[in-house]
């Protein structure tokens, strides 16, 4: 089976469809993000309780972990996609391998390494920081 075969290709399109859905699902976790936080900002401003803004932090920590899942997976099915095209290469390609979809399995240490990369941690750090800061900057006592 070579690279010319129409199951070799269906397959390879089959594991960058799955890694680009992964990639548009981190996407739509910062795009929810940035809404959500904006809105309980936009709210608590209005309610004029900075301090309820901290109420953002929920759904900008639960999306930070949503988003490094998804890293993670898109990661493993890379890894997946890296090994099937070095198979491929080698001549060590088995038909059973075809069209089933596999990723690369990796531990927690992987995960946690997810929300520590830039495009995830850093994001979302600055999306809580801004919902820390807004929530803290009206100090208790002080006049409006």
């Amino acid at each position: 089976m070579g690279p010319e075969s129409s199951a070799v290709q269906a397959h390879a399109a089959m594991l960058q469809g799955v890694i680009a859905r992964m990639a548009e699902n981190s996407r739509s976790c910062k795009l929810w993000s940035v809404t959500l936080v904006a809105a309980a900002l936009i709210l608590a401003s209005r309610l004029g309780e900075p301090r309820s803004a901290l109420v953002a932090l929920i759904p900008a920590v639960m999306l930070m972990a949503l988003d490094a899942y998804y890293l993670w997976l898109e990661r493993g099915f890379r890894r997946a996609y890296e090994r099937f095209t070095a198979e491929l290469h080698a001549g060590e390609l088995e038909r059973s391998a075809l069209f089933r979809i596999q990723r690369t399995p990796s531990g927690m240490g992987a995960l946690l390494a997810c929300v520590r990369s830039p495009s995830v941690g850093l994001f979302h750090a600055a999306i809580i920081a801004t919902a820390l800061i807004f929530a803290l900057a009206v100090l208790p006592g002080a006049d409006r």
